[in-house]
């Protein structure tokens, strides 16, 4: 029966959503817009906290592992190519600082655009523009690596990824007399070669160009921008690679809702089901390997000029690993998750299990056993167990995407049925 009065027409019903629905639209803008400013504010204001739970530098040192693990993250989370090479293009962009930022090539003298001593020897290009340079290096060599290699699938692109990751940085270890054609000589001709020391072999580069934007923008900001960033003051460091993991996160965000990232997780989801619907296989997938490598490059530029020196040995196998456990154990495609990941694991192996070690020793000092046990000693034996660990008990990660969320409850689901059924 309709309450309105007799003669009157049935009042039309509310369009207002009801109670449960206008809470979940409020969390839902909470959640989209809230909290991510609150963590944007306490980020930003890091360097003024009243105390610094971690030092300023080892921050500096984890974002520059969150922008690997944002690029690997392309490649690996949205695109599922097992790439355990990655090390390669984080080489390539410190190797590219060192070539276009430093005295290397001491035997030539061009300055353009470079802020401090205009005398040195060697190739100086300004900072801002080797660090674009890096990462167009970078993307480059991924398309040469990755149209050989993205052909194969699974443990063979694995295993062949893996291959390149170990060639480069030995190539880096060995450059100090790399052969370089000069021509043809002789008859019948052959080709004559000369050695160039194009990486300093094992002894690395060092005195690295330092960003800086000049000292007519310094003296116009008051010193906000400074003529060059000093190794004392950390400061500008630390928001320059905030800003450039802000662009990661962007990037990521709109490649995740492209047209081409839908094609990324066809791809990873079924290579069959993908071609038939028209997604060209090896251009997607070249796409995602040469814009993960982009960020490499970034990554590895900034982080030379950091710490002021590249080293061959600098860019073990060992990173591709630990990048690659920062993304699973994050969340394969979630960039929160991933970012959550990077954080953790770089602050582990930077100060976590030292100061996990000095509890624990204290522990053991207090009740009474003379002993003491090296953690960091077992820093691999504890990623590898962290790793187990996370596929056996939450292997879509700590922050998992909807959608990989919902591909490990299907099949776990389909796997009760299965055992249910007896077969």
């Amino acid at each position: 029966m309709s309450s309105s009065e007799p003669g009157q027409p049935a009042s039309a019903p509310s369009r207002r959503p009801p109670d449960a629905a206008r809470r979940l639209l409020a969390d839902e803008r909470v959640r989209r817009y809230a909290l991510p400013a609150l963590a944007l504010f306490l980020v930003f204001t890091y360097p003024w906290w009243p105390f610094e739970p971690i030092d300023l530098d080892t921050v500096i040192v984890m974002a520059v592992y969150v922008m690997l693990a944002l690029g690997l993250n392309i490649v690996v989370g949205y695109a599922g190519l097992l790439d355990l090479g990655y090390v390669a293009f984080f080489a390539l962009g410190a190797y590219t600082l060192g070539w276009f930022g430093s005295g290397l090539f001491s035997q030539r003298k061009f300055h353009f655009g470079s802020v401090g001593n205009t005398e040195l020897p060697g190739i100086h290009l300004n900072f801002w523009t080797v660090v674009i340079l890096a990462g167009v290096i970078a993307g480059i060599f991924g398309v040469i690596i990755g149209w050989p290699t993205l052909r194969l699938r699974g443990d063979y692109l694995a295993i062949v990824t893996l291959g390149f990751g170990e060639i480069i940085p030995d190539v880096f270890r060995n450059g100090d007399a790399f052969p370089v054609p000069t021509g043809v000589q002789g008859s019948p001709p052959f080709v004559g070669f000369d050695e160039v020391n194009l990486t300093n072999g094992v002894r690395g580069v060092t005195q690295m160009d330092r960003p800086g934007f000049g000292q007519t923008l310094n003296d116009a900001t008051g010193g906000a921008l400074p003529d060059r960033f000093g190794s004392l003051e950390l400061k500008p460091w630390f928001f320059t690679i905030l800003i450039m993991c802000l662009i990661a996160i962007f990037v990521n965000q709109r490649l995740r809702d492209s047209k081409m990232g839908r094609a990324w997780i066809a791809v990873r989801e079924d290579e069959v089901a993908a071609s038939a619907m028209g997604v060209p296989l090896m251009r997607t997938k070249l796409w995602a390997y040469a814009i993960g490598a982009v960020f490499g490059g970034f990554a590895g530029a900034f982080y030379g000029s950091f710490i002021n020196g590249i080293f061959p040995t600098s860019f073990s196998f060992q990173i591709s690993v630990i990048v690659l456990v920062m993304v699973i154990v994050g969340g394969m495609g979630n960039i929160w998750g991933v970012i959550l990941g990077a954080l953790a694991i770089t602050w582990l192996n930077l100060e976590g299990l030292d100061e996990i070690g000095g509890w624990l020793n204290d522990l053991i000092g207090a009740v009474g056993i003379e002993a003491t046990v090296e953690v960091p000693k077992y820093k691999f034996a504890i990623f590898g167990g962290l790793l187990i660990v996370m596929m056996l008990f939450r292997p879509e990660g700590l922050i998992p995407s909807a959608r990989r969320k919902a591909e490990f409850e299907e099949g776990g689901e389909e796997a009760v049925l299965y055992g249910a059924r007896g077969e």
